[in-house]
C-alpha cells in the first residue's frame, strides 16, 4: 500500500475525498490504527457547518483548523507501533498489532499547570485533539478516523477491545465516557445531584443524549424523559433505555436534565423543567452558537446547581468498555447506529448524518 483514502473538509460544506501516503515510519511509540469504524459527531455536523468557534470564553478557545480529517468517536485495529518506546493499552500492557482498540480522542500534555492538577483535558495548555483540530496538512496527515488508517502519536489513551462488545458499540466508547457526568452528578450533595429513583429529562437524545438515557437507566433513574423532534431518536430511545417521549414545555420539575442538543433555546427550556434544588448538565455547547441570554438570578433564587462538561474522560475509558461488555447482551446499543457509509461515500454520510428525521447515530467504515 502507498496511498491511504481519507475524507477531508476543506471548507463548510466541502466535504472530499483525498489520497494520502501510507506512513512507512512511525515515531517511537505512535500507533498507526487501521480504522473499522468512525462515528458522525455533533460537532462535526457543526464543523461541516462552519461552527468552528470551539470552547467558546475559555483560553484555549480556538477556531478548526481546515482541511482537517474529522472523526474522533473511533474504533480500529492496531497495524504497527513505532519502533523506539512501546505504545501501552490503558491496562499498562504493551500494544500489539492485530488488537482491537478504541483510542482516546485528546492528547493532554501532562506536564502543564493546568495538567499537573488534575484538570480536565479541555484545560491543557498543550492540547491535541485528533479528528477535530489537527491540519490535514500536516504529516503525517492522517489525525482523524474518516480514513482507511489513523495516527496516533505517543501518550495517545488507547483502550482494548473486550471480545465480546461488537464493532458497532465499540465505536459508541467515547459517547459513553461523555457520561461520567452523571457520576459527577451523583456525588453532589443533597438537594442536587442524581440519586437512584431521580426523574432525568435529556433534551436531544442523538447519540450523547441516548447515551446518557442508558446511562440514566443503568444508575438507577426512576423516570426518564427524552425531548427531541425527531420521531426515530424518541423511538430508539425508548428501546433503548426506556426513555418516554415529553413535550419540553409540559415537563417541570424534573430532579435532573441533561442538555445535550447543542443549539441556543435548549438551556432555557432546560432551566423550566428542573425542580428547584435541582441539576442541570450542558454537555451539548461545545461550539459557539451565539449568546442566549439568560438571568443568573434564576440559579441563586432557584438554588440550581448547574454543571459544564467539556467532554470524555480518558480515566473512565476501561470501565465504560467494561460497562458495555456487561450489558451488551441485554440492551441492544447498536441499535444506536441506523447506518454505514465506506470512506469514499463520506458525502452521502454527511447529508444521511444531517437529516435527523431518517437517522441516528452514521458510521463511516474503512473501504
Amino acid at each position: 500500500m502507498t496511498t491511504v483514502q481519507a475524507a477531508t473538509l476543506i471548507a463548510p460544506y466541502q466535504l472530499e475525498v483525498r489520497d494520502y501516503p501510507y506512513p512507512t515510519e512511525l515515531e517511537p511509540g505512535a500507533v498507526l490504527l487501521r480504522m473499522i469504524a468512525s462515528g458522525i459527531c455533533g460537532t462535526d455536523k457543526h464543523t461541516f457547518r462552519g461552527e468552528t468557534d470551539q470552547y467558546p470564553g475559555s483560553e484555549r478557545g480556538r477556531e478548526t483548523v481546515l482541511p482537517l480529517i474529522q472523526g474522533h468517536e473511533n474504533v480500529g485495529i492496531v497495524e504497527a507501533v513505532g519502533e523506539g518506546a512501546v505504545a501501552y493499552a490503558g491496562d499498562g500492557t504493551p500494544l500489539q498489532p492485530g488488537d482491537r482498540v478504541v483510542p482516546a480522542p485528546n492528547r493532554a500534555c501532562g506536564t502543564c499547570g493546568p495538567c499537573q492538577r488534575g484538570f480536565p483535558y479541555v484545560l491543557c495548555e498543550r492540547l491535541e485533539s485528533y479528528g477535530n483540530a489537527l491540519s490535514a496538512d500536516e504529516a503525517p496527515h492522517l489525525w482523524g478516523g474518516w480514513s482507511e488508517f489513523m495516527y496516533l502519536r505517543r501518550g495517545v489513551g488507547i483502550f482494548r477491545v473486550p471480545d465480546s462488545v461488537p464493532d458497532d458499540v465499540a465505536v459508541l466508547t467515547e459517547i459513553f465516557a461523555v457520561t461520567h457526568s452523571l457520576e459527577r452528578a451523583a456525588a453532589l450533595p443533597s438537594p442536587a445531584g442524581f440519586r437512584p429513583g431521580d426523574t432525568v429529562a435529556v433534551i436531544g437524545v442523538g447519540a450523547l443524549g441516548q447515551a446518557h438515557a442508558v446511562k440514566a437507566q443503568l444508575m438507577g433513574a426512576g423516570r426518564i424523559f427524552a425531548v427531541d423532534p425527531s420521531r426515530k431518536r424518541l423511538e430508539i430511545a425508548a428501546r433503548i433505555a426506556g426513555a418516554e417521549a415529553a413535550d419540553a414545555d409540559e415537563l417541570r420539575g424534573v430532579d435532573l436534565v441533561v442538555n445535550a442538543t447543542g443549539f441556543p433555546g435548549s438551556f432555557g427550556k432546560a432551566v423550566a423543567m428542573v425542580r428547584d434544588g435541582g441539576t442541570i448538565i450542558e454537555v451539548g455547547a461545545f461550539v459557539d452558537m451565539g449568546e442566549e441570554t439568560f438571568n443568573p438570578a434564576v440559579l441563586c433564587g432557584r438554588n440550581l446547581t448547574l454543571m459544564g462538561i467539556a467532554g470524555e474522560d480518558v480515566l473512565v475509558y476501561d470501565r465504560t468498555l467494561a460497562l458495555l461488555a456487561r450489558h451488551v447482551e441485554t440492551l441492544p446499543f447498536a441499535e444506536m447506529v441506523s447506518h454505514r457509509f465506506p470512506v469514499s461515500e463520506a458525502p452521502a454520510a454527511m447529508e444521511t448524518a444531517l437529516d435527523a428525521e431518517r437517522s441516528a447515530k452514521v458510521l463511516i467504515t474503512a473501504d
